[in-house]
């Protein structure tokens, strides 16, 4: 049974830096691929970036590009998202989420599995 359990959400001032946990555990993920995706009251969710495990190949969505990182630790099994220059726009619960198939979307239903979700607020 995979579980996806993310951390290090919070509150921040505009400008400032968040790094986001997500501890992966059940399977082998060297085959997976893992992305961050993040959702607004009211809205759908919006793709952030994505890490295709084995190889550490990254894609981001435009609005984050060039602000967030996405990276991988394999010893921890763990991914992270290093968020600066945060804006208020920023603002929402983030997802990690994993496609055991590999096939690097920015589609959400392309994963099968999600955790339970993160706040992160940015203060203007």
């Amino acid at each position: 049974q995979v579980q996806l359990v993310e951390s290090g959400g919070g509150l921040v001032q505009a400008g400032g830096s968040l790094r986001l946990s997500c501890a992966a555990s059940g399977r082998t993920f060297s085959n997976y691929v893992m992305a961050w995706f993040r959702q607004t009251p009211g809205a759908e969710s919006e793709f952030v970036a994505r890490i295709r495990w084995s190889e550490g190949t990254t894609y981001y969505a435009g609005s984050v590009k060039g602000r967030f990182t996405i990276s991988r630790d394999n010893a921890k099994n763990t991914v992270y998202l290093q968020m600066d220059s945060l804006k208020p726009e920023d603002t929402a619960v983030y997802y990690c989420a994993a496609d055991s198939r590999g096939r690097a979307s920015g589609w959400a239903p392309t994963y099968d599995y999600w955790g339970q979700g993160t706040q992160v607020t940015v203060s203007s």
